[in-house]
């Protein structure tokens, strides 16, 4: 069962002016193509060849290095995309916002932890908000590095790596996670997973 490259849930420019036409197009088209093809390769006839992308990356971590990585970062982005869409940011449905609330005090101070740990990232990786014995946390990861491998799940991720941000805002980073959080966030999937992870 070859993994495969799952399309883009809007058109290359909806996410404008946020997230150009250009980074997705470079961004999905071609580095999550890549993750995929090169864990496809490597997993051409092996023993996780027929598991799930969830599976494999579990597997393969602390096992097989260039799987793990190219397969995490295949679950990543695939993730990714489906926690933006246009005109996102905005009212956080009532059960995360009182989720977040409770975790951080308030929602200005969950968003100021997640933005934070997407800044002090050193290099490439990711800054997450997952779910951990029922409770919101922030969590960084390096590289492709995620939360299916720290026991928790996650429920917003947010891609660090330069080629995420670097054709729109070169080295502001700063910008970029600003501009996440207050127009790019589908707080309606986030609220999905939250209600999945919480029970």
């Amino acid at each position: 069962m070859a993994l495969t490259l799952p399309p883009l849930p809007y058109p290359h420019d909806a996410l404008q002016p946020h997230m150009s036409r250009e980074t997705l197009e470079y961004h999905h088209d071609k580095h999550h193509k890549a993750y995929v093809d090169t864990a496809n390769n490597l997993l051409k006839d092996g023993p996780l060849a027929n598991k799930s992308l969830e599976e494999i990356v579990k597997a393969s971590h602390g096992n097989n290095v260039p799987l793990f990585n190219n397969a995490a970062q295949a679950w990543n982005h695939t993730l990714f995309w489906k926690w933006m869409k246009p005109n996102g940011g905005g009212k956080i449905p009532g059960k995360l916002e009182k989720g977040l609330a409770d975790a951080f005090g308030s929602i200005d101070e969950a968003k100021k932890q997640f933005i934070q740990a997407g800044m002090t990232q050193f290099g490439s990786g990711w800054a997450w908000f997952v779910v951990k014995n029922g409770k919101i946390e922030v969590l960084k990861t390096p590289n492709g590095e995620n939360p299916l491998i720290h026991g928790s799940a996650a429920i917003l991720g947010v891609d660090v790596w330069e080629h995420s941000y670097y054709i729109d805002y070169r080295n502001r980073r700063a910008d970029y996670l600003q501009a996440f959080v207050d127009h790019l966030v589908n707080w309606e999937y986030v609220a999905e997973l939250y209600q999945k992870a919480a029970g």
